[in-house]
């Protein structure tokens, strides 16, 4: 009879051992890349949280009355990514681009058409169509060249002073480009090539958040307001209220009573200006007082502006070319009302790379191109959709319904602008966001006893100010592609001005349209005093 062959005692021993050794050697390996990552342990606690987040909500949570099993999926998503995205526990692009799945994955959607159909908007190719030719400009130098051009003009000596500028240039471009990305998007080359002015320095570094936030958010979305072709949700109110409330709001209506939106300017840009300390970072300028021998590259500053117009080296071959292509574009943005912004963007880089216009290396270009905010868009996007087929949003908005019944109309709109604000975290359009609401405003205005116009409008105008994240407006992607600043900068900065919008509508927009005639506490004054 044979037996077996005596077991090895001493391997069996050292099993364990090497088990523990290992599981020692992979957590220390974890310690050591967390960090020295940026965002260190927090990031490992939002990465934990997101997930804990989306399993509670879509395993644990009972089934709410009146909501969808597809919108409760979608509800777990939008918890997941809105963490994901604050505590930037993966790359913001990742979880853009991770969106589509968990939409299948949790059951928001069963095909995947759905669930990718953010990336097919005409929203994501138009910020793409910017990102190349920001590219396109920078590897040109032309970014710098118009910057430094404009600087010298305005005579800007401070970050402060050139957000201001950029201010008055967004509502020039109001009147004439008629959605707030198109205008974000064109600025775009030039906001990034004044930050060539500010230097490395550390306030440098900090005003140029301050100044990028401003000019491409902040300010097309305030400038988007005062007049009715200058942001598509104005039209999607207008029409709804003539359809609901009979009442016919014209463009000089329009005006009379949203001009005063204006008038947040001077608050935004004074707590902007105390965070980021633009008023400490100065553009270097070049005295044209300065000896007619001094040149740029033998000043103390390599990148300072030069406001002598006579010496100032012309635009070469190439930086002509690309600027004659974007003046096409951007005239297309203006004029053609009936092709959407994307579609002439797309056309704008076909351009561009006409044989024998230019000499870029289209690898350089794709190396420049902000990929990584096109993706996040795109994710971004197809939570929005979900949350509008699905029928989330409409189930949050008829949550305030049950609170606001026999408030007051102070109470109301506060609690409207806060809901409102709720919903947006998992909207990034701003058109899908008013398309969602105006509707269902304008019933329940009249169900609350308040002015529909008044209630409706103000309340949509909020809806205008999201700013806790970069994914809740197509501009606020657009400047996050730039990589000056963080999702904390962003909050931290968007917070207190959503605090100040909220304010201002309740002291300042809410008396003028009682002073127009559409007070939001009397139900019968539906004539603008105009």
């Amino acid at each position: 009879m044979s037996h077996p062959p005596p077991r090895d005692q001493g391997a069996t021993s050292a099993a364990p051992g090497l088990v523990t050794d290992t599981i020692g050697r992979m957590r220390g390996y974890f310690r050591a890349n967390v960090q020295q990552t940026e965002g260190g342990i927090s990031q490992v606690v939002g990465f934990v949280a997101a997930w804990m987040a989306f399993a509670l909500i879509l395993f644990v949570m009972p089934l709410p009355d009146g909501m969808t099993a597809a919108g409760k999926a979608t509800l777990a998503v939008v918890v997941w990514a809105c963490l994901m995205w604050i505590t930037e526990a993966v790359p913001v692009a990742v979880t853009g681009l991770a969106i589509p799945m968990m939409l299948i994955m949790a059951g928001a959607f069963t095909m995947p058409k759905q669930a990718l159909s953010g990336f097919t908007q005409h929203e994501v190719f138009l910020a793409l169509a910017a990102f190349i030719f920001a590219a396109a400009m920078h590897l040109t130098g032309l970014d710098r060249k118009l910057a430094g051009g404009i600087l010298s003009k305005l005579r800007v000596k401070t970050a402060t002073g050139a957000s201001t500028g950029m201010f008055l240039t967004n509502c020039v471009l109001a009147f004439i480009i008629p959605a707030a990305v198109a205008r974000a998007a064109t600025l775009l080359p030039v906001v990034t090539g004044m930050r060539e002015f500010l230097g490395k320095s550390e306030d440098g570094a900090r005003a140029t958040k301050g100044i990028v936030i401003m000019s491409l958010v902040y300010w097309p979305m305030i400038s988007g307001l005062f007049l009715l072709t200058a942001h598509f949700p104005n039209l999607i109110i207008v029409n709804a209220i003539a359809n609901d409330v009979g009442v016919q709001i014209g463009y000089g209506q329009w005006f009379a009573l949203n001009w005063i939106y204006l008038l947040m300017f001077p608050p935004i840009l004074l707590w902007s200006s105390w965070l980021f300390k633009t008023r400490r970072a100065r553009f270097e300028v070049v005295s044209s007082a300065a000896r007619s021998d001094d040149s740029l590259e033998e000043s103390s500053t390599p990148n300072a502006v030069d406001d002598r117009p006579k010496d100032r080296p012309g635009l070469t071959g190439e930086q002509r070319a690309v600027l004659i292509v974007f003046v096409i574009v951007a005239a297309g943005w203006a004029f053609l009302s009936g092709v959407k912004p994307g579609i002439v963007g797309l056309f704008g880089v076909l351009l561009l790379f006409t044989p024998g216009l230019l000499r870029l290396d289209w690898k350089k270009v794709q190396a420049n191109t902000m990929w990584g905010a096109f993706l996040l868009l795109g994710g971004a996007l197809s939570m929005t959709l979900a949350m509008g087929e699905t029928g989330l949003g409409e189930y949050l908005a008829s949550l305030a319904a049950p609170l606001a019944l026999g408030q007051g109309w102070l109470v109301i709109i506060v609690i409207f602008m806060v809901l409102t604000q709720v919903i947006r975290l998992g909207m990034l359009s701003n058109v899908a966001a008013v398309a969602l609401l105006a509707p269902i405003l304008i019933p329940l205005a009249v169900e609350l006893g308040l002015n529909p116009i008044a209630f409706t409008m103000l309340i949509a105008n909020i809806d205008t100010f999201a700013f806790v994240l970069p994914t809740q407006i197509t501009a606020a992607v657009v400047a996050y592609g730039t990589g000056t600043f963080t999702m904390r900068d962003y909050a931290k900065s968007g917070v207190v001005a959503i605090g100040i919008a909220m304010v201002f509508t309740l002291l300042v927009a809410v008396p003028w349209y009682a002073m127009m005639g559409v007070p939001v506490w009397s139900p019968n004054s539906l004539e603008i005093g105009f």
